[in-house]
């Protein structure tokens, strides 16, 4: 299995080191490959995405991406960010999976990554004004709306599509999408959220949900909330998944370049994220569930400053890498 490695800025580079040691030490025939992207890619090439690397990509079975963000590129008119849109638009990893574990809570939240606001015509008028721009077809909807309904199914057959119809056009839309699709999915229950509500309940009840669909601003959104009712950002992997081709697997969090080079970086949303891979894109889903709860037992024992502990990045790792050989 090929595997390219962007570990991009910040934290990324120590998060993404942490877990090719825990791909090195699992039972799998992987090959890892590392290259530049985001803000380290501007420094060295100009380029955010430059083409070696989006060519290496879409070569590659799965993508390790780190993080991206720099405070010197804030304003500026090339940025890391645009690389990472870039590359998603590019492997049209449209289906975005971001699960949120805890205690009692086991919710998942599939987000439509490849259009809406963030694929929008946007700009700056001469009056000054600003716009961007949300879009969607009923093709695009239809699609993550499936892989919504398949994943419920999979889960306890229970869908919530989270949209603003009562204000949106394209809400209303993807309302109508949604309706009609899971007329083909009579085992799954389906219900209709507006986000504001959504937002309220996962706050208050967040066990009440068991898989959300919603659009690309919502579910970037919501996911982070959700993320807030089980420990915070330093938890939170992602899966972004295509139709066919590579799907990339990166944690939820910044590139928190305040806290970079110091070995205070949480590796567990990277370590969960590389869970993901194992069962997304290895078809290792035993190897999954392992990392898994290797992660979790590490959480306990050898937490790191953001949770309270002491643990480093890379003693974080070891506690993993430990549970992975007992």
């Amino acid at each position: 299995m090929r595997i390219v490695t962007l570990p991009g800025d910040g934290i990324g580079p120590e998060v993404t080191a942490a877990a090719v040691r825990v791909l090195d030490a699992l039972p799998l025939d992987v090959r890892v490959e590392e290259h530049p992207f985001g803000g380290a890619a501007i420094h060295a090439t100009g380029n955010p995405l430059p083409e070696a690397t989006l060519e290496a990509c879409r070569a590659a079975d799965a993508v390790l991406l780190g993080a991206v963000g720099l405070p010197e590129f804030d304003g500026a008119s090339v940025r890391p960010e645009q690389g990472l849109i870039r590359l998603r638009g590019e492997l049209d990893v449209y289906a975005n999976l971001r699960p949120t574990r805890g205690p009692g809570i086991d919710l998942l939240i599939v987000r439509e990554l490849v259009g809406g606001l963030y694929f929008g015509a946007s700009g700056r008028r001469d009056d000054g004004s600003a716009y961007d721009t949300c879009e969607y077809s009923p093709a695009q909807i239809e699609r993550i709306a499936r892989r919504g309904f398949e994943l419920a199914r999979e889960r306890r057959g229970r869908l919530a599509s989270v949209d603003k119809a009562n204000v949106m056009e394209t809400s209303r839309l993807w309302r109508e999408v949604l309706t009609r699709v899971g007329a083909e999915y009579p085992d799954v229950r389906l219900e209709h959220v507006l986000v504001d509500t959504a937002g309220l309940l996962i706050v208050q009840d967040p066990v009440r949900f068991s898989t959300i669909v919603t659009e690309n601003t919502f579910g970037d959104i919501l996911s982070d909330v959700a993320a807030g009712t089980s420990g915070g950002l330093g938890l939170a992997a992602s899966a972004s998944l295509a139709d066919g081709g590579p799907g990339v697997f990166e944690p939820v969090h910044g590139s928190a370049p305040d806290i970079a080079g110091q070995g205070l970086a949480n590796p567990a949303a990277m370590l969960r994220s590389v869970a993901l891979l194992l069962r997304h894109a290895a078809g290792e889903p035993g190897l999954a569930a392992a990392l898994d709860e290797a992660v979790d037992d590490a959480l306990e024992s050898a937490p790191t400053p953001d949770l309270g502990g002491t643990a480093t990045t890379a003693s974080f790792a070891d506690a993993v890498l430990d549970r992975i050989a007992a």
